[in-house]
């Protein structure tokens, strides 16, 4: 198998490498048979906050990235040479222009970078093969399928959209808690080596990388809140606990199984929240996901803490979750979908809005059917003991706390991915 980095070194000796996939790919008429789209990514879509928007002059009067750059970094799950990216205006107030796009490979493979390896560079079109599109206010677009480079799983692309005419008013769609550092410039530059003008950490407009791979090849998606969204990670890190999971897959013979970050700040299951909540959005982030085969929810604690502290509410809280996780296991169970619950990690602590006795013991209760759910979970991650104060079970271990007694560290996100059991995939 090639790799990035000898690609590079043989571009001189064997020409444009656009046209390159690898000396050992398979012939792409054996592929449309043998092959199938799967999720290498994703960033969970949502209408972005008005403190979200990009800054000036990237947001001006009643429009954001009008004649403007916009390039990102992702990070990917599977390998492949061969790809399509989703554009979403879900949540848009007006149509979305996309005048030209492209995608490259970050010069230093890294999350948050502004430059690429301008020899990697190749357009994407759309609609067989036109260099733009305009997707209607309330849909999304699949870019037409690319034969890239071999990509590696746990590599970097980099994806530069340009907006001729930016998109009308400030209901746009996009991922605030990406962590991820993006770029932007007047102009189109989306050919250029380097995007330079301001940069923010939120992602924007795509919502989806798929790869075309081998039939036995798969995703797990996970539906879940900011603690999966890596709240309390490193900015350009990729250190969420899902980043640190993919991280130990290929140690563990793992290697054809995608990983893909469902999660948003503040998300709920039931009601309020940031976002379309679980039981609005399961169906649309987890079960109809390209090549989903396993399906965790690891959410909960923001429908618990945000909800009163009389007995009565917390009681009924808990009952209506354990009812939404019987929903949606149910519904992935008639797709065909392995299901993995995760207990709710501990929220008690001075200082912590959340921390209350009678908050505590909903956690307890919805925990103990998670453990213990007659089926409807068919593996379960016991994160709340992995993370957990053994001395103090309604409150994190010091060393994994955050600071907000609801977040872990980094230190307590490779520990959940650590309580992963790895024969769930076996």
């Amino acid at each position: 198998m090639i790799s990035v980095t000898q690609l590079l070194s043989l571009a001189a000796a064997f020409g444009a490498l656009c046209t390159s996939v690898g000396a050992n790919a398979i012939p792409l008429s054996t592929r449309q048979d043998t092959n199938h789209w799967v999720t290498s990514w994703t960033s969970m879509p949502q209408l972005v906050e008005p403190d979200n928007l990009p800054p000036s002059p990237f947001k001006s009067g009643n429009a954001v990235f009008n004649d403007a750059t916009l390039r990102q970094t992702l990070h990917m799950s599977l390998a492949f040479d061969r790809v399509r990216l989703q554009i979403s205006n879900t949540f848009g107030g007006t149509d979305l222009t996309i005048t030209a796009a492209s995608l490259a490979l970050p010069r230093t493979d890294k999350a948050g970078v502004n430059n690429i390896h301008i020899e990697t560079l190749k357009p994407l079109t759309f609609s067989n093969g036109s260099p733009s599109i305009t997707i209607p206010k309330g849909k999304t677009a699949y870019t037409d399928p690319l034969d890239f480079y071999h990509i590696a799983a746990q590599s970097t692309l980099s994806v530069s959209l340009y907006l001729k005419n930016g998109q009308s008013g400030t209901s746009i769609t996009g991922h605030p808690g990406s962590r991820t550092t993006s770029w932007m410039a007047s102009g189109n530059k989306v050919n250029e080596t380097d995007v330079t003008g301001a940069s923010t950490k939120h992602w924007y407009f795509v919502s989806a990388v798929e790869a075309w791979v081998p039939s036995n090849t798969s995703a797990l998606v996970i539906l879940g809140d900011s603690i999966t969204d890596g709240r309390g990670s490193t900015d350009d890190g990729n250190n969420r606990w899902p980043d640190m999971l993919l991280a130990r897959m290929p140690a563990a013979g793992i290697t054809n199984v995608g990983v893909v970050n469902q999660a948003a700040g503040g998300n709920a299951v039931l009601s309020g929240g940031l976002g379309p909540t679980l039981l609005s959005r399961y169906t649309r982030d987890g079960i109809t996901q390209q090549g989903v085969k396993y399906l965790m929810i690891f959410e909960g604690v923001n429908d618990i803490g945000g909800s009163s502290t009389d007995a009565s509410t917390q009681s009924s809280i808990g009952d209506r979750l354990i009812s939404a996780f019987k929903q949606i296991t149910s519904d992935a169970h008639k797709a065909g979908l392995i299901t993995i619950g995760a207990t709710i990690t501990p929220f008690g602590g001075s200082g912590q809005s959340y921390s209350n006795p009678e908050r505590e013991k909903t956690r307890v209760k919805v925990n103990k059917w998670i453990l213990n759910s007659g089926g409807a979970f068919d593996k379960v991650v016991d994160f709340a003991a992995a993370v957990g104060n053994p001395g103090n079970v309604a409150q994190l271990a010091n060393k994994y706390d955050g600071g907000d007694h609801l977040h872990p560290n980094v230190d307590g996100y490779i520990t959940m991915a650590n309580a992963f059991d790895m024969s769930i995939f076996k």
